[in-house]
Order: structure tokens, then sequence, then C-alpha cells
């Protein structure tokens, strides 16, 4: 069973303004439960583009989405190609390039590949360490713990997670794997949380919330992709298209609001010019200048959708 809460269903697919005979873009299959809303509002004109790396969800979702079949196509890819795979595809494009009406990102791992022992995504749960969305990428968490130095590994603990202790965490990390590998979420699990001091254990998350986190993002390079797939969402936009993008972690959102802020009108006229000369008119209009966040029904019935925030943009 591939079981998945969408997060933000109504207000990210409200975001993109459905046109009937549309062409919207899903990055982020996933359950398919914003691609299934998406498709529902399509007539036979329309088109859903939608992304999976994940073979498990590509499966789930032919099922789910079989009623609409024939307005829905299913991409296995990672959306950081996302411009190459829409140009394949002869309803995305327009005058010789692709050009959609509406491009939906929600980012961070699915539930499923959370709560699935084998996928090594838990540590709740014992597996072998895996963390990679797609089943066929070479690089795992158990390359990552076992092959890269104790520096490296500190520096990404740090920066994707923001875990303090990420020196102590390495350390003890590099002293266990000089004596064997390390193979398995538990063991490294019970390295994260020996390496933690007892006063910082005995309040908040799972001591190994962070560091995981930080290796399921190093392995997928998720913010990598997501940044080169939402320059590419801004030259696949066609006028008034919108981009609805929910992200899960501080490091997402800030990559959203400033690629947004990047294309968003900027007037370098002197204050004192009583109407803009200038001409900077941007390429897109931010929809919500503050993101959009869940409301407390929907905190209360998926408590992962507390650090979700959705920004909208459109193209202009």
């Amino acid at each position: 069973m591939f079981h998945h809460i969408t997060v933000l269903k109504e207000e990210a697919v409200q975001g993109l303004h459905i046109k009937p005979d549309g062409v919207y873009v899903d990055c982020t299959l996933g359950g398919a439960g914003h691609s299934l809303l998406i498709a529902n509002q399509l007539h036979s004109g329309g088109t859903l583009i939608a992304f999976d790396q994940d073979d498990a969800a590509l499966a789930n979702a032919a099922e789910r989405l079989a009623p609409v079949a024939d307005r829905v196509k299913l991409v296995r890819s990672n959306f950081r190609f996302l411009e190459r795979e829409l140009s394949r595809i002869p309803q995305a494009m327009k005058n010789g390039k692709p050009q959609v009406d509406g491009v939906l990102f929600d980012l961070g791992v699915s539930s499923p590949q959370l709560d699935e022992a084998d996928r090594g995504f838990s540590y709740n749960q014992d597996a072998e360490l895996d963390m990679r969305m797609d089943q066929t990428a070479p690089l795992t968490a158990r390359d990552i713990v076992n092959d890269w130095s104790e520096q490296e590994i500190a520096e990404i603990l740090f920066k994707y997670s923001e875990e303090k202790f990420s020196r102590r965490i390495a350390a003890n990390i590099a002293a266990a794997r000089a004596k064997k590998p390390i193979e398995t979420t538990s063991e490294l699990a019970e390295l994260i949380k020996e390496a933690i001091p007892a006063a910082a254990r005995r309040t908040g998350p799972h001591p190994a919330k962070r560091s995981f986190q930080a290796l399921r993002i190093a392995v997928n390079d998720e913010l990598g992709a997501f940044e080169e797939a939402l320059e590419q969402t801004i030259r696949c936009l066609a006028p008034g298209g919108r981009a609805s993008v929910i992200t899960f972690h501080s490091l997402e959102d800030r990559i959203c609001k400033q690629t947004f802020n990047k294309y968003v009108a900027k007037c370098t006229c002197p204050p004192d010019f009583p109407m803009c000369v200038c001409g900077n008119k941007g390429i897109v209009k931010l929809v919500n200048r503050k993101p959009i966040e869940a409301s407390a029904e929907e905190l209360e019935m998926n408590p992962r959708a507390r650090s979700a925030k959705l920004r909208i943009a459109e193209k202009l």
C-alpha cells in the first residue's frame, strides 16, 4: 500500500488557477493527491504531466489516476530534467519551446518512503542504509557514511540540518567505521545518539532526526535538483502560468523565495520620479507575499504538515 496524506492539497491546486484545457505539471507525483485534483478539473483537451523517480509511486499513481488516464502522462524522471522531458511531449510545446500553464512542487520525502523500513529513510526501523528516492541512482547513505571524509560528513550535517553536534557525530561515525563498515539505519541512529550529550537528548525530537534528514538531502541532491528545476519552471511557464511550490525545509523555502524574487520587477528609478521610466517589469509577480501554511485542522490530521510553506508566483 502506497498511502500518503497530501499536504496543502486544496491551497496548492487552487493557486494554479486551473483552466480545463490547460497543460499542467506535477513535478512531485508522490501519492498522486495533487495530480488527481488537477486532472479532475481538466477536460479532454487538457493535459497533466506528472513526474516521479520512484517506481512504487508511479505504479500507485497509474492505478489511482486510471479514471483520468486520457489526460495524464506519467514521466519517470527527476524533475531537474523538467525542460528536457517537456520538450519531448507535444502538448507541452508551443512555438518550438516548452510552454505550460502551471507547475506544482510538493517537496520532501513522501510518507511511504519514510515509513517503509526497506527504503532506509527511517531511524525508527532497522534497514540497510539506502535513502535513495530513485532506486537506480548510484549514491546511497551507506556510501556517504562509510566513504566520505569526517569533515565532509560534518559539513552536510550542519549545512542541511543545522545539527549543532555535527562534528561530534561525524567523529563518532569515523571511529566506528574504522573498526567495521556501518551497514544499517539502527547502527547509524545509535552512533548519532551516543555522540549527542545526554542533556540534549532529553527534549525535542529523536536525536537522529536531523542527521537522517541531512543524509537524505545529500543522497538525492534535493536542493541542487530543486534549484535547477525552479529556474527551468520560470522559463517553461506560459504568460499567466503559475508555479505553486510547497517546501518543508528552511533551505528549500529560501531557494524558492530567492528565485521568485530574482524575477520580480524591481524599479530602479530615483524615489523622487513621479512615475517609473526604467522599464524593469520583471518576469513574474508574487501571488502571495507571505507563504501559506497548514491550518489547525490539517495539522491535527497530519502533523508532518507543520513545517510546510506554500509560495505561488505568476509569469507575466
